[in-house]
């Protein structure tokens, strides 16, 4: 996620010294990919394929026989046997007068349901920042105070990272087992009083809290080796003067990265109202996607975008307050990145990591993941490590088989992303708007839409990833072509006669793929888990696939009486999400 932050620097940088075209051009773009987005929503019920009057047929009734009369009088009835276009127009007429639409499934108007779902999402959200910068005050706070004794040092960031490491989906099954299921101090299913919001709010806010606290403290500790802390400490300045004079130097340069913090709340929400059964605006679209109830699936997506900008401009709302003058007058200093570089210890852990898995895939690969040859939920033990399914097969089988499935999918969509972000990357004021408008997308929400369009696929999931993640590398493209132009040798073959096609294909372009196919490879077990969760909320590959998410929510309803079919792709989705995080403080140090 911190790679994200490029997007928003070049498109800083870019805003000085650019012609005449330099602010249309970006502005253009963003009303168009608005347009776009808003044109695709729209037009859901034909992009799919499918004739939109026999999707509401199946959504009302699976069983009545789809006669040409039916579909006929449904058409006539909805206005379908206008064409898409005419739809279009009277759904936006619609919006704009406050109705959504009536649902294909209930027949009552969709907007009233999902403005309250949504505000129960929004309650979620709100307690989930809240426990979020709680934790990230409470992991900055040595920090700030080794800081004020003039010992600026990154710490090793362990708990930060521990906290990290678990994405939502996971967090929530993990405290489902422990607070609900073992300790029964809390309800495991509901939203009937504050006491139910506990374990969602946790949650959802420890792993936001944890990538908070650790990007805020190395921004910390990087401003306190700065030689102005040692100039005010030795005149005499007041600790309480110079810890807001800190505060106020570091907060402007994360805050672009808490506003995709608080954006990554909305697509996690989704995966906890799913997990402790929680009537928010997430689930509630989920089952409008299962059914067909594209009416209802059209709003969901639309509100989650809504809170999702939302999100987006009150980070960057609040840094612009911090700012004030300093940004409108360019008066900004750079903060230098005093990381040093990776010690031979920092690479055990994800070194040990992919050992494990290759342990696993060593282990279940020769076993059959399909064949129910056990007994239903039968207990672990030594000829069946990981116990069986609700189905009697194998989990071991089908976790090492997920591993290696997720994994190569994961690739797949890393190399697609490289492959759209250096292309994007080039001309990055003509793509300002998908820019920022990925950015403000969870890839829940494209899996959403493209499991409306194509139906939940693996192939669907791949799209659906990949159409959120190729921003950062975009971006990262864009920063680096502009630092590679200005070296002094690119800029002296014009002179030696090099044109600009011999430029960049011989010079620019070498100096391009290597730092960005790190990148791109060091994305690969972030992609892997949000193809996961896709599974996880029925948004990936179908049954009997051994898909790691799908293992895991195979396992959920069982959870009280045999847990381990979900500790198993648990334990499994635990060790890569530590390699991620491990990989991503490399990365990190390494850019340092």
């Amino acid at each position: 996620m911190s790679e994200s932050l490029y997007c928003r620097t070049c498109a800083a940088v870019s805003r000085t010294g650019q012609p005449r075209y330099g602010f249309t051009l970006p502005l253009l773009s963003r009303l168009l990919t608005l347009a776009g987005v808003v044109v695709l929503v729209g037009m859901l019920p034909w992009i799919s394929g499918q004739d939109p009057a026999l999707a509401l047929l199946r959504a009302r009734s699976g069983e009545q026989e789809a006669t040409a009369e039916t579909l006929n009088a449904i058409r006539q009835s909805l206005g379908l046997d206008r064409g898409p276009l005419h739809l279009l127009w009277e759904w936006l007429k619609g919006l704009l007068r406050g109705d959504a639409g009536t649902s294909w499934v209930s027949g009552r108007p969709v907007l009233p349901g999902m403005l309250q779902a949504a505000g129960v999402s929004l309650t979620l959200m709100l307690s989930a920042a809240l426990v979020a910068l709680t934790l990230a005050s409470l992991l900055c706070a040595p920090t700030l105070i080794q800081g004020l004794r003039g010992r600026a040092r990154r710490s090793g960031g362990m708990f930060a990272a521990l906290f990290t490491a678990l994405p939502e989906f996971l967090l929530a099954s993990f405290l489902l087992i422990v607070g609900a299921v073992w300790l029964r101090w809390f309800p495991p299913y509901g939203w009937q009083g504050l006491h139910y919001a506990v374990l969602p709010s946790l949650a959802l806010g420890i792993p936001a809290g944890g990538y908070l606290g650790r990007i805020i403290g190395d921004a910390l500790a990087g401003t306190f080796s700065e030689n102005w802390i040692a100039t005010w400490s030795t005149a005499g300045i007041s600790r309480r003067h110079i810890i807001l004079a800190v505060l106020k130097r570091t907060l402007p340069g994360v805050m672009p990265l808490v506003g995709l913090v608080l954006v990554s709340l909305t697509g996690g929400a989704i995966a906890v109202e799913k997990v402790f059964a929680i009537p928010g605006i997430g689930r509630a679209t989920l089952g409008a996607a299962a059914a067909q109830d594209v009416p209802a699936l059209q709003a969901g997506v639309l509100i989650l975008l809504l809170i999702a900008s939302l999100a987006g401009i009150i980070a960057s709302a609040v840094r612009l307050l911090i700012l004030g003058h300093a940004l409108r007058s360019g008066a900004m200093p750079v903060q230098e990145d005093n990381a040093g570089p990776a010690s031979r210890r920092a690479f055990w852990l994800p070194l040990g990591c992919l050992l494990l898995l290759a342990l696993l895939l060593a282990a279940g690969l020769p076993r059959d993941p399909n064949t129910s040859e056990f007994l239903r939920l039968q207990m672990p033990s030594f000829a069946l490590p990981f116990g069986a399914d609700a189905m009697g097969r194998d989990l071991l089988a089908r976790v090492a088989h997920g591993t290696l499935h997720t994994c190569l999918l994961a690739l797949f969509v890393s190399l697609s992303c490289l492959g759209i972000g250096l292309m994007i990357g080039l001309f990055p004021r003509l793509f300002t708007g998908p820019i920022e408008v990925t950015n403000a997308l969870p890839p829940v929400i494209a899996g959403l839409v493209v499991a409306a369009i194509n139906g939940p696929t693996m192939t669907g999931a791949a799209i659906a990833v990949i159409a959120v993640s190729w921003a950062p590398l975009a971006a990262h493209t864009a920063a680096l072509v502009t630092e590679i132009n200005a070296r002094p040798y690119i800029r002296m073959l014009p002179v030696l006669g090099v044109g600009p096609v011999r430029r960049s294909l011989l010079y620019v372009l070498p100096a391009l793929l290597g730092p960005l196919f790190r990148h791109a490879m060091l994305r690969l077990p972030g992609i892997a888990l949000a193809l996961a969760s896709l599974g996880f909320l029925g948004l990936g590959a179908p049954p009997p696939t051994p898909e790691w998410g799908r293992v895991l929510a195979e396992g959920m309803p069982y959870i009280e009486r045999a847990y381990w079919g979900v500790l198993a792709p648990a334990a499994a989705l635990c060790v890569l999400s530590i390699l991620a995080v491990s990989a991503s403080n490399l990365s990190g140090r390494s850019r340092g």
